[in-house]
């Protein structure tokens, strides 16, 4: 019987080898959600399009549903990665929203508001891989998951301020009679307000400092929290 052949534009996700010359190449599709696919041969010099199938790749794909693996047929690249690898700042950046991506989706369930976010992140870390761009990813995703964390009034009591812990446990920020988690600096709090209100442009600005790595710091434990795992790429940005 013959398999159904179907066209989606993916971005790749994480590959790794299978036998001598195939690799198993895990998308994030426009249409189809997460789906995991071979892609045979690709690991031969005379491959067509083994290239265009590399961790962050953007491709326009035609694939073959298969039983448990979908066949690769077909692909052609949207757009350059090579801003993505120019060093290691933007490959780590590009990494680390990979991975986040990947914990994030599901098999099989289409999400294309996270394939659509997914793809501005890598644009965004290809033209001005700073230090907020991932973070600010980091928060956007658990927003659009539905897990945004409170900024405007402690969590346990509702008081406007002043507010000086952050706990994702209790979902939010805290005032100092009910404070909880790790602390949170009034700088930080506002750079957070900023990526989730509507600003984000303007906190992608700010440059390398303290309160961006506080930032950061948060937003890592708020998605690792959600996750309920640790993230592989922390080390790697942390130290930025």
């Amino acid at each position: 019987m013959a398999r159904r052949q179907y066209r989606d534009t993916a971005v790749v996700l994480r590959t790794y080898k299978l036998g001598e010359a195939d690799r198993i190449v895990v998308l994030l599709t426009e249409e189809h959600g997460k789906v995991r696919a071979v892609a045979k041969g690709v690991r031969k010099t005379t491959s067509k399009f083994g290239a265009r199938l590399e961790p962050m790749s953007h491709v326009r794909l035609l694939l073959a549903e298969g039983r448990d693996l979908d066949i690769i047929s077909q692909a052609d690249s949207v757009e350059s990665r090579a801003p993505l690898v120019a060093d290691l700042d933007h490959l780590t950046n590009g990494i680390a929203v990979l991975e986040a991506a990947d914990q994030m989706t599901v098999e099989r369930e289409p999400a294309p508001h996270l394939y659509r976010m997914v793809v501005g992140a890598l644009r965004t870390v290809a033209e001005r891989s700073g230090p907020l761009v991932v973070p600010a990813f980091y928060w956007k995703l658990l927003a659009a998951e539905g897990v945004r964390p409170e900024l405007d009034a402690c969590v346990r009591c509702g008081e406007p301020g002043p507010i000086v812990a952050f706990d994702m446990q209790h979902g939010g920020v805290l005032c100092r009679s009910c404070r909880s988690g790790a602390p949170l600096s009034a700088e930080a709090l506002e750079l957070m307000r900023m990526i989730l209100g509507g600003r984000l442009n303007d906190a992608l600005e700010v440059p390398a400092s303290a309160v961006t790595h506080e930032v950061a710091a948060h937003a890592t434990k708020a998605l690792e929290h959600h996750i309920e795992r640790r993230l592989r790429t922390v080390a790697m940005f942390e130290r930025h």
